[in-house]
């Protein structure tokens, strides 16, 4: 079995990732991380308190160790598990190219590795996969991505990610048309590469992203949603039992998919 801590565990998606561990019969979770709930008991581990600092995974032997807390402290987070030998598995968004220069770098020192997905949805995975495929023929798209309230950041690393990989894609690269005026700013969003994001922060919603397509005569949309957030389950134990055999930095949940 493998031995999994989780950082964050006492958030929606960290308690949502201890519950997981708990119905898999490969995984085995040992601790947990979450300074604004220390001292409670972990979800579905009645044997596991709630550590309020990270030497907790040392002292139960994780092997392995989700973080699921918050941009402003991610980095940290995964240069100490680097440091201290433990694979790490990241479902925090708000890293930017820099930072995973930086992750794989650091990874390079160590023997454990690293790997990073912005949307650990399958389907969300294969929407993105989807819209590369359609940006090579409609260049013309823009993406709305749709998120809790809460959300630290925006646009959504998965809209980010999904921009890259379709500009990336492109045979055609379309001028970024701002001729328009804008009556309130911001109203047409931002960009990544020549694609403009819409980001929309409501209370009920969980994770969802649209990509629209025009082309001459006719417009594509392919869409995603999380209803509820068992839906990124799946690919974190995915992540968790590969992680070890991917050395250094991987990114993206599509390098465990087929081709």
């Amino acid at each position: 079995m493998i031995a999994v801590g989780v950082l964050g565990a006492g958030g929606k998606m960290g308690s949502e990732v201890c519950r997981s561990i708990a119905a898999d019969a490969e995984l085995r979770l040992v601790a947990a991380v979450d300074p604004d709930l220390a001292g409670e008991l972990a979800t579905d581990h009645p044997d596991v308190v709630i550590a309020a600092e990270p030497d907790a995974l040392l002292a139960a032997g994780a092997t392995v160790a989700v973080d699921f807390t918050h941009p402003d402290a991610v980095m940290g987070n995964i240069a100490w598990l680097l440091d201290h030998g433990i694979h790490a598995v990241v479902g925090t968004t708000g890293l930017s190219a820099d930072d995973l220069d930086e992750v794989r770098a650091l990874a390079e020192k160590t023997d454990a590795n690293v790997f990073v997905a912005p949307n650990f949805a399958i389907g969300a995975v294969l929407m993105m996969r989807f819209a590369t495929q359609a940006a090579r023929y409609l260049p013309h798209a823009e993406i709305i991505e749709l998120h809790h309230d809460n959300k630290a950041d925006a646009p959504s690393g998965t809209a980010i990610a999904t921009a890259m990989q379709m500009a990336a894609a492109r045979t055609g690269d379309p001028a970024l048309r701002r001729d328009s005026v804008e009556s309130v700013r911001g109203a047409r969003g931002g960009a990544v590469e020549r694609i403009p994001i819409h980001s929309v922060r409501l209370p009920g919603l969980v994770a969802h992203q649209e990509v629209l397509f025009g082309g001459q005569g006719q417009t594509l949309s392919i869409r995603h949603d999380s209803i509820d957030r068992t839906s990124f389950m799946p690919g974190v134990l995915m992540a968790i039992k590969a992680v070890a055999q991917r050395p250094g930095l991987t990114v993206g949940l599509d390098a465990l998919l087929d081709p």
